[in-house]
């Protein structure tokens, strides 16, 4: 499996954890793979590993061992909603285990970049000949159902809203307008999403440490930051990972170190010249502005461009000759040309769930930076 695979995360509080675990669990696993795991934990010695059980034996045996200190990993397999399937890499962490790994959980989830990515798809050509664009949409719509249907069994596989945040991303748990997806079990509360960016970017909270907080509290440590502040937000994933590799690099040298485990990197993130710039007074007004206001700005920038209508439903006739039995020849779908159109062209979803909350997604080749800064040009909060 490759780590640059996707990632999916969920932050829940430790009380439920175990109960979000099972339920995720039982919505991810596919009954007829094998299951394996393995639970340890920092605050006992020893560790448990158990192979070819369910996911009832699985959680039985969390439920018997968890505790602050614990890591409880799994292996399953996932049957994706393309039709394809990827081995599943499953970890539910106690708090005490966090704060020693702090990139860490509460509940996360890899999956096997080949099988999800999809670099390789049978497809049905047209009548005029092969179209490029044609098979990057094919891909961009299975890629897109396929991690949008994985972060929901993690984050909301049933009623219950134990899970309030979730994100999807190529790694860690980073700033979440920089990433391709997020969940919030409640739509009133989208603006996370600016105010967790701030934060990490502005004052290097580690994600995953701060996702649990209030949206008062997050509005407040925003409210903190000296008037006039601003950070650089990437514009696309390429320059994302750019600034990833700098504070990777950052973090190797002593006096630019993180003083605390729960930070990312010592102060605010450098702004490069690629980067748009995002303001401390345009955080706050995002935190004030109604919820249902802001929702339908995001509904409203979510309408994809021309390049993607005008070849989307030859793409949907595709796939349907497909499933109606064509023949098909295999092409490769992650060229050079295939993912340049992704990149600038992939759709954002804007979906609001039947229990409440709302998922914002785009393909793990963009991030959901465009999306915001159209959505806050629309409200008049960037110009």
């Amino acid at each position: 499996m490759s780590d640059s695979g996707p990632w999916f995360y969920a932050w829940c509080d430790e009380a439920e954890r175990v109960d979000a675990f099972a339920a995720a669990l039982s919505a991810l696993a596919a009954p007829q793979y094998r299951k394996a795991v393995t639970i340890h934990s920092v605050l006992r010695p020893g560790e448990m590993y158990r192979k070819d059980i369910s996911v009832d034996e699985v959680v039985t045996l969390a439920r018997a061992n968890f505790d602050a200190g614990t890591q409880v990993f799994v292996v399953c397999g996932v049957e994706l909603p393309s039709g394809g399937r990827t081995a599943f890499y499953f970890d539910c962490y106690g708090d005490a285990f966090r704060r020693r790994y702090p990139n860490c959980g509460p509940l996360e989830g890899r999956g096997d970049e080949d099988d999800i990515y999809g670099k390789r798809l049978d497809i049905v050509f047209p009548a005029g000949g092969r179209s490029i664009v044609a098979e990057a949409a094919i891909h961009t719509m299975f890629v897109q159902t396929d991690t949008e249907e994985v972060l929901l069994r993690l984050c909301a596989p049933d009623e219950s809203k134990r899970v309030t945040t979730g994100a999807l991303s190529p790694g860690d748990w980073h700033a979440p307008v920089e990433l391709s997806g997020t969940y919030h079990a409640f739509a009133g509360e989208i603006a996370r999403d600016l105010a967790l960016s701030w934060i990490h970017l502005h004052d290097g909270d580690i994600v995953n440490c701060a996702a649990g907080l209030s949206l008062e509290a997050l509005a407040a440590r925003v409210d903190a930051t000296p008037r006039g502040s601003r950070v650089g937000v990437a514009p696309d994933a390429r320059r994302r990972n750019h600034h990833l590799v700098l504070d990777a690099e950052a973090s190797k040298i002593r006096d630019q170190r993180p003083p605390r485990s729960d930070l990312a990197r010592n102060g605010p993130r450098v702004i490069l010249p690629t980067d748009d710039a995002l303001t401390r007074e345009q955080v706050l007004t995002v935190l004030e502005t109604a919820p249902g206001a802001l929702l339908e700005a995001l509904e409203a920038a979510a309408i994809p461009d021309d390049d993607w209508r005008s070849v989307e439903p030859l793409a949907l006739d595709l796939i349907a000759a497909r499933e109606a039995g064509a023949p098909t020849l295999e092409v490769q779908t992650n060229t050079g040309h295939h993912v340049r159109f992704i990149e600038h062209h992939a759709p954002y979803h804007v979906r609001r769930l039947p229990n409440g909350g709302v998922l914002l997604a785009t393909h793990p080749y963009r991030t959901l930076w465009q999306l915001w800064a159209d959505a806050l040009l629309l409200l008049g909060i960037r110009t």
